[in-house]
Parts: structure tokens; sequence; C-alpha cells
């Protein structure tokens, strides 16, 4: 808790004049770039690896970057990423949802693990949402040979979650109309690289200056 102090306090000793002037602004509301749904992974930090400042992101974290998949006519107020989305997408526009998974997920160990062994009825049943990129998993899909594992895991989960989401009526409505995108991220912790999914080469791509350039054409 010290560090978190201190770090309130330099916060504010830090505060320039225009500072001040940007919160005051976003005070009267918020119109992010996009919704990111990422791990709770305190290792993960999206606002450093993608450079955001405050209002640029509207961000969704929990165990695993999990997406409860879609249930008609459930309306479980359990549900908060669902409730994110549909807020995220209704109510701010936001033209982008990032899914992000990141290398050495102790979910993904969790999950590849067996669910049976979690301790904590909340987290397990949580994992269940994982248990279906497991799955496929067991059937041999793999995105990158030379991952163990528990990192293929987190891949294959990046793409499962993205689907789940798609499920949503709300987001099919949005991607069928063009008004929606749908990206995978995935974040290699040890070397600090950050991966897009390319589902025209079935793998995640290294964002350098050459994928960027290509994600970013792309939007135009």
């Amino acid at each position: 808790m010290r560090k978190l102090i201190e770090g309130v306090l330099q916060f504010r000793n830090a505060l320039t004049p225009d500072k001040r002037q940007t919160y005051a602004r976003l005070a009267l509301g918020q119109k992010p770039d996009a919704l990111l749904i990422t791990c709770s992974d305190s290792r993960v930090a999206p606002n450093v690896f993608a450079s955001t400042d405050p209002g640029d992101l509207f961000v969704v974290r929990n165990v695993g970057n999990l997406v409860a998949p879609w249930k008609e006519g459930d309306t479980s107020g359990a549900n908060s990423v669902a409730a994110a989305a549909e807020y995220a997408v209704n109510v701010l526009n936001v033209p982008d949802i990032v899914v992000c998974g990141h290398a050495e997920c102790g979910a993904m160990h969790a999950v590849l693990g067996g669910r049976d062994k979690v301790n904590g009825t909340f987290v397990k049943d949580w994992l269940a949402h994982g248990e279906p990129s497991l799955r496929k998993l067991r059937l041999g899909q793999q995105i990158n040979p030379d991952l163990p594992p528990h990192n293929t895991l987190s891949q294959l989960n990046v793409l499962q979650q993205m689907e789940h989401l798609a499920s949503y009526p709300v987001i099919q409505e949005r991607l069928k109309s063009g008004k929606l995108r749908v990206h995978g991220w995935w974040f290699d912790i040890g070397q600090a690289d950050l991966y897009a999914y390319e589902p025209a080469q079935h793998r995640f791509l290294l964002i350098d200056e050459e994928e960027a350039a290509r994600l970013i054409a792309r939007m135009k």
C-alpha cells in the first residue's frame, strides 16, 4: 500500500495546469477509442504497452480475459463483461473491441491443470468459460507450434473469447453493419512484445512498424 500512496502523491505533484484541464474536460464525458477486454494479471498494463492516456480506453479486466457466451434469456447480473460490452457499443459507440490475452497466464495454467484442482468456488466456476479453448487444444489445434501448452492455450483462448463475444446479438448487429471490429491481441510478458491476430495467416504477428501500418491501413 505504501507504494500506492506514494504514487498518489507523485501523481498530484506532477499535475500541471494542462493536465488538470484535460481531467476537467474528461469529467464532462468520455469517448474512448476502443473497448479492451484483458486479464486482471498485475503484469498486464494496457495503458503502458499501448501508451494510452485517460479517456482513450474503456477497459474490462477479469481472470483469464474471459467472456461468457450469450444465452437467450440470460440477463444475469453476474455477467459484467456483457454489461460493459453492451454499454461500450450502445452508449459509447466504440468502433473497436480488443480481446487481449497474455503469456504465462495463471488462469490458463489452472484450466490446463484441471478446474477441479482450483481453490475457490467463484474462480472455478468462472474458468468454465475457458473450457472450450482447452477442448480445442486437446484436439490438437495450435497457432504457434513453438509455444508451450499453456501459452498455446492462451492464444487459442483469445480467439475463443472473440467467438463468445460475437455470440451476443448487439455485437452481431454491429459486426454485420460494419460499425464494429473485433480484434485479438496477445502480450508476451517476458519479451514485452504485443502481437495481433491475422486471420488470413492464422497466427499472431508482432505489432512492429510494418504490422502497425497494415493494421491502420485496414481501418481506413
